[in-house]
């Protein structure tokens, strides 16, 4: 040891520092650790996934198609959003309805199957589907909607 460095010195210097490597580890390692695994996860091609939208007149028609589209593996989750309100043109008539909103969860390659599907079941003489691409998200539930879901 240094002459000018006492070993006072020396303990007030490595009991603060060790006692905040025992505080600090975890956080760190938590942190590396989800990095880690998001970058492991981090190979979503973007696009390949979608979000369906479909209106329905009412719950028991949403909850019809939600299980639907979930038992025939054309979504891994159906969210289904009450009591939203429509207003549309239809037949030269302003129109304005109660529905439920259907945000599906599937691959972009299923859209035109699932698209078939809800017109088969469907209510309405003109049911609304439509998609939007997933350009990103939360990886790991990315992954889970691509493991449901069949090519």
């Amino acid at each position: 040891m240094h002459p000018a460095f006492s070993s006072l010195q020396f303990w007030t210097l490595l009991i603060p520092g060790c006692a905040f490597l025992f505080y600090m580890t975890p956080l760190l390692l938590r942190t590396v650790g989800i990095r880690a695994f998001s970058m492991a996860s981090d190979s979503y091609a973007s696009g390949s996934l979608s979000a369906a939208y479909v209106t329905c007149p009412n719950d028991t028609v949403a909850k019809d198609i939600a299980r639907g589209l979930v038992e025939r593996k054309l979504a891994a989750c159906v969210n289904i959003i009450p009591q939203i309100t429509s207003i549309y043109e239809w037949k030269g008539k302003l129109e304005e309805d109660n529905e439920v909103l259907l945000m599906i969860k599937t691959r972009s390659s299923k859209v035109s199957a699932l698209t078939e599907y809800v017109r088969s079941v469907h209510p309405y003489e003109v049911c609304e589907v439509i998609s939007l691409p997933i350009e990103q998200g939360n990886p790991p539930y990315l992954k889970w909607v691509g493991d449901i879901v069949p090519e």
